[in-house]
């Protein structure tokens, strides 16, 4: 399936929202006390009358915030930013993909017992913050952003304790997959296709035809394990740090 038909970048936008979000010209700048560079990065959604003048409002936001200035860009930047922003010393770093697929037929059965829940318990946090956590602090800052809108949470657990744990939002007849994480110890048993698959069938019985998710370009194995349950490329991004 191709993402040309669905503004793919908003609903990423509209699922994990930033906590502050403000408009500079027609950019949103994002900010989440640093978790994640999804939630504390410009969206330069417009074509500006002068980057320069654009780029230096967006590094004042992050300055006065004790953050370096992030720019995510997606299909609908400026198609000059990318090479300005090099120019002016702006790194590239996590290079991304968006992948999409249809759920309108049967979606395969988990083969693990998956709990899903509206909230997510201290447990899946935990979870989830130990694998994909980048901070010693910052899981409340991430708890605001994965709260931010319905949701569902869903966990392998054994022991009493999730193993591996998902994230979907459903938004209208698209189902954003967020927050697939399995512990080291777990991996390589199907854990997280079975969190993924029970994802899908919840989100298929509830009017969803169609999944998207976002995964880093480095991440092979996901991407294999994706591909393998049916999705496929459906644009790039990255983002630019400086």
């Amino acid at each position: 399936m191709s993402g040309e038909s669905v503004d793919l970048e908003a609903l990423v936008h509209q699922a994990w929202p930033a906590p502050h979000q403000e408009m500079i010209g027609g950019w949103i700048a994002r900010y989440a006390e640093g978790v994640t560079n999804r939630a504390n990065s410009v969206l330069p959604w417009g074509e500006p009358e002068d980057l320069d003048t654009a780029v230096d409002a967006a590094e004042r936001f992050y300055a006065e915030r004790g953050r370096p200035c992030v720019f995510s860009i997606g299909p609908r930047a400026p198609e000059a930013l990318d090479g300005h922003l090099d120019r002016r010393g702006y790194r590239l770093v996590d290079e991304v993909r968006y992948m999409a697929a249809p759920i309108d037929g049967a979606v395969p059965r988990a083969a693990h017992p998956v709990t899903i829940a509206e909230e997510p318990g201290p447990g899946w946090l935990g979870t989830w913050w130990e694998v994909d956590g980048r901070f010693d602090r910052g899981l409340a800052a991430a708890e605001r952003i994965v709260r931010g809108v319905p949701a569902a949470y869903a966990a392998v657990e054994e022991g009493g304790r999730p193993v591996a744990v998902g994230r979907s939002v459903l938004q209208g007849e698209m189902l954003g997959i967020y927050c697939m994480a399995t512990l080291p110890h777990a991996r390589r048993r199907g854990l997280g296709r079975s969190v993924l698959r029970a994802l899908l069938a919840r989100g298929r019985a509830q009017g969803a035809t169609r999944a998207y998710l976002v995964v880093l370009e480095r991440n092979a194995r996901a991407i294999a394990m994706y591909h393998a349950e049916g999705f496929t490329l459906a644009g790039r991004y990255h983002y630019r740090v400086r």
